[in-house]
C-alpha cells in the first residue's frame, strides 16, 4: 500500500512526539503499520509518501538509485541565473559538496494559499518561487542550499517524487494511490 499525503506546516513526520508541542502523524488516521518514506521537517510542507513496504525506503530515497523529488521553494530576493547555475551545480554544506541538481525559476510565480502561520515578510525584500529536482535529500538540504547562495528559504513544499505530483489533495488530506500512480511514484522524475 501506498499513500500520499499533504503535510501541512507544523506536523513532523512521525507517529510517536518527541516531547515538543508539534503535532505528529498519529492524528491523520492512517492505516495500521505503515511509516513514512523520508521526512520533511515541520517547517516543510507538501507531498510525504507513506508505505507499508519497507523496501521502498532505499528505493525511493538513496542517492545511488537517482531517484528525484521536486520542491518548491520561496526565497529572499529574486536569484540571478549565475545563483541558479552555482545552486544546480552542487553547494558546499556541512563541509560536503551537494549533488548536481536540476534547478529554475518559477515562471509564472505559483498561486499558492498562503501558510497558516504566514512566513515572515519585508515589504522591502523580494521573494521568489523557485523550483529545486534532486535525488539526494540530508537533513534540511533545501534550505542549507539555498542559504549556501545567499537567497534564504522562507517556504518549502515537495511537490514531486518521480513522476507522481501533488495535486488535487488539500493540506492535511492522504489518500491510497492507485496502481497507476504507484507506478508514476516509482517511475524516474
Amino acid at each position: 500500500m501506498l499513500i500520499a499525503f499533504h503535510k501541512p506546516y507544523g506536523i513532523v513526520s512521525q507517529f510517536t512526539s518527541d516531547g515538543a508541542r508539534t503535532e505528529t502523524l498519529a492524528a491523520f488516521g492512517f492505516p495500521p503499520r505503515v511509516y513514512p518514506i523520508g521526512r520533511l521537517d515541520a517547517d516543510s510542507e507538501g507531498l510525504l509518501l507513506l508505505s507499508d513496504e519497507p523496501e521502498l525506503n532505499d528505493r525511493l530515497l538513496h542517492p545511488r538509485h537517482g531517484h528525484a523529488r521536486e520542491y518548491w521553494c520561496e526565497v529572499e530576493r529574486v536569484p540571478s541565473p549565475d545563483s541558479l547555475a552555482r545552486l544546480s551545480a552542487g553547494v558546499v554544506i556541512q563541509g560536503r559538496k551537494t549533488m548536481a541538481c536540476t534547478v529554475r525559476a518559477i515562471d509564472p510565480q505559483p498561486t499558492i494559499p498562503a501558510r497558516v502561520p504566514p512566513i515572515r515578510s519585508r515589504a522591502s525584500v523580494p521573494t521568489r518561487w523557485i523550483s529545486i529536482e534532486l535525488a539526494e535529500g540530508k537533513n534540511r538540504q533545501v534550505r542549507r542550499m539555498t542559504a549556501a547562495i545567499g537567497h534564504p528559504t522562507l517556504r518549502l513544499i515537495r511537490v514531486r517524487v518521480g513522476r507522481f505530483r501533488l495535486e488535487n489533495l488539500a493540506q492535511g488530506e492522504w489518500r491510497r494511490l492507485s496502481d497507476r500512480e504507484h507506478a508514476l511514484v516509482l517511475a524516474d522524475g
